[in-house]
Parts: C-alpha cells; sequence; structure tokens
C-alpha cells in the first residue's frame, strides 16, 4: 500500500510539473501573440494618423494656392525668444482672396486696440509669393495693408501635415512675432475678429 501511495504521488507531481511546463508554454504563447496583436495595432493607428496628416497637409496646399486660408495659431514666439501659449481662436493670419487680417491677443485685463487685448490688422494683401521646398515644404509670403499699419507675413507649412509657422514683420516697429498653428481652409474655420486697426 505504501508503495501505491508513493506511486501515486510520484505521479500526481509527473503530472503536475507537467501541467505547469505546459501552463508556462501555453502563457508564453498568449504574451508574444498579445504583443503581436499590440503591436499590429500601434501600426495600423501609426498608418491612419500619417494619412490624416496627409490629407490635411493637402488640404492646406490648396487653401493657400485658393488664397482661402486660416492659419489658427495655439503659440506665440516673441522677438527675444518668450513664449506664450493663446486661444487659437483669436491668434490667426487669414487670407480671403485680396483681403488678410493679422490679430493677435493675449489674455490680459487690458483690451488693447483691438479691444480683446491685442493687435488686429486688416486691409488688403499683396506681393503674393508661393514656392515648393525639395524638402516638401511650402513657403508664402505676402503684405497685408492697413489703414495706419501693415505687415509683412511669411507662412511656412510644415511636410506631411497641416502644422505651419508664420513671421509678422510690421512695419511700424521691429517688434517681430513668430505664430504656431495650424493652417485651415477658411470655410472650416472658428476664430474670432477684433476691431481692426
Amino acid at each position: 500500500m505504501k508503495k501505491f501511495i508513493a506511486f501515486a504521488l510520484v505521479a500526481l507531481m509527473a503530472m503536475a510539473g507537467t501541467n505547469a511546463a505546459y501552463a508556462q508554454e501555453n502563457n508564453g504563447n498568449n504574451k508574444s501573440a498579445q504583443k503581436a496583436q499590440r503591436d499590429a495595432e500601434r501600426a495600423r493607428q501609426k498608418a491612419e494618423a500619417a494619412y490624416l496628416d496627409s490629407l490635411m497637409h493637402q488640404s492646406a496646399v490648396a487653401a493657400i494656392e485658393g488664397r482661402q486660408f486660416v492659419l489658427e495659431a495655439d503659440k506665440v514666439v516673441f522677438k527675444r525668444g518668450e513664449t506664450a501659449y493663446v486661444n487659437a481662436n483669436t491668434n490667426f493670419v487669414l487670407m480671403n482672396d485680396d483681403r488678410g487680417t493679422v490679430q493677435v491677443a493675449f489674455n490680459t485685463a487690458f483690451g488693447g486696440p483691438n479691444g480683446i487685448g491685442g493687435v488686429t490688422v486688416d486691409g488688403n494683401v499683396s506681393n503674393i509669393k508661393m514656392k515648393t521646398t525639395k524638402r516638401g515644404d511650402v513657403n508664402a509670403s505676402f503684405a497685408v495693408q492697413g489703414i495706419g499699419i501693415s505687415a509683412q507675413v511669411f507662412v511656412t507649412l510644415n511636410r506631411g501635415s497641416n502644422e505651419a509657422t508664420v513671421t509678422i514683420t510690421p512695419n511700424f516697429n521691429s517688434n517681430t512675432l513668430t505664430l504656431h498653428g495650424k493652417v485651415v481652409p477658411l470655410e472650416q474655420s472658428s476664430i474670432f475678429k477684433g476691431r481692426a486697426l
């Protein structure tokens, strides 16, 4: 009887060891399958994002070429490198055929000349130039002539997305501003314009 119990214990331990080894091997296969599934999902999301960025870029290029665009800025860099994050609805560069608007507005208690904390230049657009670099970036430049002031505007639309940088050089001082944001077609924009100068 003792031999039978000992044999049964050895058999049970062997079965338990086999089950543990099988479970560990099965668990390893599950982890590999889960990792492969996660990697495939990440690759799919990355390809989808690249495709959407490409569509946004094409839309932005068409809007710039058609002179019906708005750069909605969420970041402003001042002449000496100071940076401010701003509201894209009130900080923008707009072109509508032969009319243009450059507006900056900061969250301050002082209303500023445009009534929303900054300056708005609204006027005729002239000296429009556009060029695509070998790298694929789109550069555009134009002047906006307001009633009392004017500004020179330089737009760089990054390759493969609608992210862009705009440098604004006013004619009345040397306070050059750089805006960072997204170029969208005019009809898709949701901007708020203050009083123009």
